[in-house]
């Protein structure tokens, strides 16, 4: 996916009309039935300006109503990953870089009991943190990574992964490249941004080798935090997450293609970090807006300047908010407060 330049004063106040229209080059027409099932009952889970979130009533899948297209996801790849100026959300993004590390560990640490793997390809790889901490779980792996944006190509070049394939695993051109290729297959948090998980699920089990091994970690919709929270939920991601599964659906789609379940895990994946990123979500609304790809007009440097300094001040809120998600995560994450769920499955050997 390629960056995308920080559009001119003309060009924002174009792309601003056409995103509060929630039409354009920004969404995609609204559909009327779920992705997932074909049902038509739909009802609105979370609005948030021009951003909708609907669920399906009778498979429960959660889906982002209108869709971002192509252009809106590029805008918020770059926008969010490729952006480095430091006018984000501080607090937040301090949030899902620690403990990542631990808990890329003990997601591949789930595949120890199996055969150890010659090669891995980590699908939504980014910057390579996943297999950069797996490594050091299989030492003897070769570790591939595929990403559509220019941060695969970073991860090569600081040694965090052997090969760099730029684009998406359901590119043609890719799929044929790679065909049989690994035995596993890693998708940690990268369904949920995808447009069509079936055909990223596809393409999976396309790259692995019979008898290999696929494993995916998504944020799970059912959690109770996402009723507690509501908009506040850090785990919506809104607007890049276009799809939040439950478990059972996309245990019965891996069936469906052949594979058989070897593992299902709702405590390990789950990531401490529900209150803290509530907190961290409403500091941000209260704070100077940042510069985003949807303003009308930058903010002025003195603008930018104060919501550096205030967002780096709400830091200290933010950690004791986190303790507090650390201190309750052995109770939670037995319950319905777990936010993410584990699932590995074997491809068939035939």
């Amino acid at each position: 996916m390629p960056s995308i330049p920080r559009p001119d004063a003309a060009r924002r106040a174009e792309r601003l009309g056409e995103l509060a229209k929630g039409a354009g080059p920004f969404h995609e027409p609204r559909r009327a039935d779920c992705p997932w099932c074909g049902s038509m009952r739909l009802r609105t889970r979370l609005r948030t300006g021009t951003f909708v979130l609907d669920e399906c009533q009778d498979c429960a899948h959660a889906f982002q109503n209108p869709r971002l297209d192509a252009e809106g996801i590029a805008f918020h790849h770059r926008d969010v990953h490729e952006d480095h100026r430091g006018d984000g959300c501080l607090a937040e993004r301090a949030l899902t870089a620690r403990g990542s590390a631990r808990r890329h560990r003990a997601a591949a640490r789930a595949m120890l009991p199996f055969p150890e793997p010659e090669s891995w390809l980590d699908v939504g790889t980014g910057h390579g943190r996943f297999p950069q901490a797996a490594k050091e779980v299989h030492p003897y792996t070769s570790f591939d990574g595929l990403d559509p944006t220019r941060r695969v190509e970073t991860a090569r070049a600081a040694g965090r992964i052997e090969e760099a394939h730029r684009g998406h695993l359901t590119d043609p051109e890719i799929l044929a490249r790679l065909r049989s290729r690994y035995d596993v297959v890693s998708m940690v948090h990268h369904l949920e941004h995808a447009p069509d998980p079936r055909a990223e699920l596809r393409a999976a089990l396309t790259v692995l080798r019979p008898g290999g091994h696929l494993l995916i970690e998504v944020f799970d919709p059912g959690c109770a935090f996402g009723t507690l929270l509501g908009k506040w939920w850090v785990c919506y991601g809104r607007p890049r997450r276009l799809h939040l599964m439950p478990l059972d659906n996309l245990r019965t789609e891996l069936e469906a293609l052949g594979c058989a379940i070897v593992t299902t895990n709702r405590r390990e994946p789950h990531t401490p970090y529900d209150i803290a990123g509530a907190l961290a979500l409403a500091l941000d609304r209260v704070l100077p807006a940042p510069d985003t790809p949807w303003r009308a007009a930058p903010p002025t440097g003195l603008r930018r300047g104060l919501r550096t300094a205030l967002a780096r001040a709400t830091v200290p809120l933010v950690a004791g908010a986190m303790a507090v998600d650390h201190a309750f995560a052995p109770l939670l994450r037995r319950t319905r407060f777990s936010n993410a769920y584990r699932i590995i499955v074997r491809r068939s050997p035939a």
